[in-house]
C-alpha cells in the first residue's frame, strides 16, 4: 500500500506589487496571515510541529530560524509560506487537499496584500546572508547539522517535496529507491522546471534552482528509524525520522515548483512507477552535479536527458500497468511530445512583456 503527501512552498507578491522575500518582508508580515488559517486537531502526529512551534497549521512560515544564545528562537527570516499535506492512501486525495488548502492561503493572504506567484529561485536576490551575523551558538549548531549550511540556498529557492512510502518495505529496499531516485533526479526534473529568472534578469537555461542546488543539497531523502540505519553521505540520503510517521518515507526534493498541480500527481505517478520497477538499474548515494547542471540548461533539448527521461517515464508506465494512477502521467507525455517544460513558456511571456513581476502575476491562474 502506497501513501502520498506533498509540501508546497508558496511565493508572493506583496500589496506594492514587489516580490516578498526575506530582504523587506518580516516573519510578522507573512504571520498575519498565517493566524487567519484553520488548525486541524485530527492532523496530528501525522504532522510534525518542530522545536521552534512554527509548524503548528498545514500553513507555515518557511525561512532561517534565529536563535539567542541558547535554543530559544528569537526571529526567523522569510521566504514565503509553505503548505503540507496530510498523508493520504491516494494521489488524488492528496492533490485534492492541497488545492484546497492553496485556495484558502490565496483569499486569506489577499485580506493582507499579498498573491502567490510561481517562483522556483528568487529572481532578484541570488544570495542570502543573515543579517544580524550569525552568533556563537548559531554557528555550532550549523556545524552539528551539514545540510543546515546550505541555508544560502535553502533561502532562495522554491520547491516540492514529493513524498512517497510503502508500507512494510525494509530498510534496504527503502535506500536502494533513495538512490535509484537519485541517480534519475536529471531526467525526472525537467517536467517541473519553472526558474529561468536569475538577478532581475533571464538566466541563460530552464532551471537556476536545479543549476545552483542540486550537489549541494539531497534530491532524495529516504527517512529511517535507527541511528545504525543513516547512511554517511553529503548531501544526506538518509535522515532520523523526527516523528514516526516519517519512518519509512522518501522524499524526492530536486523539482521545480508547480503552479499546475497536475503536475504534481503525475510526478507522484512517476515516483511510484520507479518504486515498482524492476527494469532501471541506475542507484547513486549522491546527485551528479554536472548531470544536473547540463539539464537546468537544455532541458529535453539535450538529446541525452531527453531520451532518459523518455526512458524512466515509460519504465513508470509499464510498472504502473493496469493501475489508474498510470493516467496522471498523460501532461509529462506532453511536454515530452514538445520537448517543451513551464519554463518556456515563462521566457515566452517575458520576451512579450518584458518584466518579471508581470510574468510572475500571470501565474497560479488555477
Amino acid at each position: 500500500m502506497f501513501l502520498f503527501g506533498i509540501e508546497h512552498e508558496v511565493a508572493f507578491l506583496n500589496k506594492q506589487g514587489k516580490f516578498a522575500d526575506f530582504s523587506h518582508t518580516k516573519f510578522a508580515d507573512f504571520n498575519q496571515i498565517i493566524e487567519k488559517l484553520p488548525i486541524y486537531p485530527n492532523d496530528y502526529p501525522q504532522l510534525r510541529v518542530g522545536d521552534a512551534g512554527i509548524k503548528q497549521k498545514r500553513w507555515y512560515i518557511e525561512g532561517f530560524e534565529r536563535f539567542a544564545d541558547s535554543e530559544e528562537v528569537i526571529d526567523c527570516h522569510s521566504k514565503g509560506i509553505e503548505i503540507r499535506t496530510t498523508i493520504h492512501p491516494s494521489i488524488h486525495s492528496a492533490i485534492t487537499e492541497l488545492s484546497e488548502s492553496f485556495q484558502l492561503l490565496r483569499e486569506v493572504a489577499a485580506n493582507f496584500g499579498f498573491s502567490p506567484v510561481l517562483v522556483s529561485f528568487n529572481p532578484y536576490n541570488s544570495v542570502f546572508v543573515p543579517q544580524p551575523p550569525l552568533n556563537d551558538y548559531e554557528i555550532k549548531n550549523l556545524e552539528v547539522q551539514p545540510d543546515e549550511q546550505t541555508a544560502n540556498i535553502h533561502m532562495v529557492t522554491y520547491g516540492p517535496d514529493l513524498n512517497i512510502s510503502l508500507v512494510d518495505l525494509s530498510v534496504v529496499d527503502l535506500i536502494d529507491i533513495g538512490r535509484k531516485l537519485t541517480y534519475y533526479s536529471p531526467y525526472i526534473v525537467p517536467f517541473s522546471y519553472s526558474s529561468p529568472f536569475y538577478n532581475g534578469a533571464l538566466w541563460d537555461g530552464l532551471s537556476v534552482r536545479t543549476f545552483i542546488r542540486t550537489g549541494k543539497r539531497s534530491a532524495a531523502l529516504v527517512f529511517v528509524e535507527k541511528q545504525e540505519q543513516l547512511i554517511s553521505s553529503k548531501p544526506s540520503l538518509t535522515k532520523i525520522a523526527r516523528i514516526p510517521a516519517e519512518v519509512g518515507r522518501i522524499e524526492f526534493k530536486a523539482c521545480d515548483s508547480c503552479d499546475d498541480f497536475s503536475i504534481y500527481a503525475a510526478l507522484l505517478a512517476l515516483l511510484k512507477g520507479l518504486v515498482l520497477d524492476k527494469t532501471l538499474l541506475g542507484r547513486a548515494t549522491i546527485p551528479d552535479a554536472a548531470l544536473h547542471q547540463m539539464s537546468a540548461k537544455k532541458g529535453f533539448d539535450n538529446e541525452e536527458i531527453f531520451h532518459n527521461a523518455t526512458k524512466v517515464l515509460q519504465a513508470a508506465e509499464i510498472a504502473l500497468e493496469d493501475d489508474p494512477d498510470v493516467d496522471f502521467l498523460t501532461p509529462l507525455k506532453k511536454q515530452l511530445a514538445n520537448r517543451k517544460t513551464k519554463s518556456h513558456e515563462l521566457i515566452e511571456k517575458y520576451h512579450r512583456v518584458g518584466s518579471i513581476e508581470k510574468v510572475i502575476r500571470q501565474t497560479y491562474q488555477i
